[in-house]
């Protein structure tokens, strides 16, 4: 029992590593967010085309919430859409089917449960490992465009204290600014170059993103763009705003780090502890096994525990 737990944690990791590889050899290393340059310029710099670029750019950040309808797919979308996964919906769908498949091989290499078993956990494995790696990759890239805004601010408020107009300020930002943000307003900045309005396309982003201080900043571009003022001082103290914000959301997080730890300890404990028990003593529920109280009381265990988790997850989640 023991082994075979290993066994399918061993495949799970192997199915993440796998998906990883294949993303990165599909679409090159600059799509990691590792790089110095961003995505967009690498892309130009390969001899690209602007309006291509612009448009397999904006393709691969719109395409997941355009097949919510397709089944199921809709509960990976909006996450697959915040990290701009570049896989279009079917590639991750066939991706999903193919890890499955050979999730289902390494479980029949490595085990001997029966075939509806193995085709149930393989199923499990290859869907659930696509959306532990869509899912760290959009928490990921959140994260790291919610750090790099107010530098971004910033840099434009500089521009524009020197003289540049907003445009020129967006593109300074895409090219200085490393991925994920640099990208994104290259997008933006492509976007104003043919026609469309720099402050609708802040908006959309940040509809997209689903990020408030983006839309802080699409507010405060509109207003000013409508009713005029200084845009250098709007976005000077619209600057100072996300950062205390983000201060703020730090202190939180170390605030409630302790509850949320000991939610993910008291409900990974008896799972731990199971294991340890088989390893030690194989034969040690063997008393029980058969009861038939046995089945229905792992089940309620097992639900208070997902119970424990959500509870902790409510009352950790505060809102900044």
């Amino acid at each position: 029992m023991s082994a075979e737990l290993i066994i399918y944690g061993l495949i799970f990791i192997g199915v993440l590593v796998l998906v990883e590889g294949l993303y990165l050899v599909s679409f090159g290393k600059s799509i990691s967010m590792n790089s110095r340059v961003n995505r967009r310029l690498e892309m130009l710099n390969k001899g690209g085309r602007r309006e291509e670029v612009l448009e397999q750019l904006r393709k691969e950040m719109r395409q997941h919430m355009k097949a919510k309808s397709i089944p199921l797919y809709s509960l990976l979308a909006n996450k697959a859409q915040k990290a701009a996964i570049a896989f279009t919906p079917k590639q991750l769908i066939g991706i999903m089917a193919g890890l499955s498949f050979v999730a289902f091989m390494g479980l029949s290499i490595g085990t001997e449960t029966s075939t509806p078993i193995r085709i149930a956990m393989s199923i499990v494995i290859g869907i659930g490992a696509v959306f532990f790696w869509i899912s760290s990759k959009a928490n990921k890239r959140m994260a790291m465009i919610e750090e790099q805004l107010p530098d971004a601010v910033e840099l434009m408020v500089r521009s524009l204290k020197v003289g540049h107009p907003f445009s020129s300020a967006i593109q300074i930002v895409s090219k200085e600014v490393k991925d994920p943000l640099g990208t994104e307003f290259g997008v933006i900045a492509d976007e104003s170059a043919y026609g469309k309005d720099v402050g609708e396309a802040l908006k959309e982003m940040a509809e997209r993103l689903e990020m408030q201080d983006m839309r802080f900043l699409a507010v405060a571009v509109t207003i000013q763009q409508q009713s005029g003022g200084n845009l250098a001082e709007i976005l000077a103290g619209l600057a100072q705003v996300i950062r205390a914000r983000f201060r703020l959301f730090r202190r939180v997080k170390a605030i409630t780090a302790e509850a949320k730890w000991s939610g993910k300890f008291l409900s990974a404990f008896p799972i731990i502890a199971l294991i340890v028990i088989n390893v030690g003593d194989p034969h040690y529920y063997d008393e029980v096994r058969e009861h038939e109280m046995f089945i229905p009381g792992c089940i309620a265990v097992g639900l208070f525990l997902a119970v424990n988790l959500f509870v902790m997850r409510m009352l950790t989640n505060i809102k900044v």
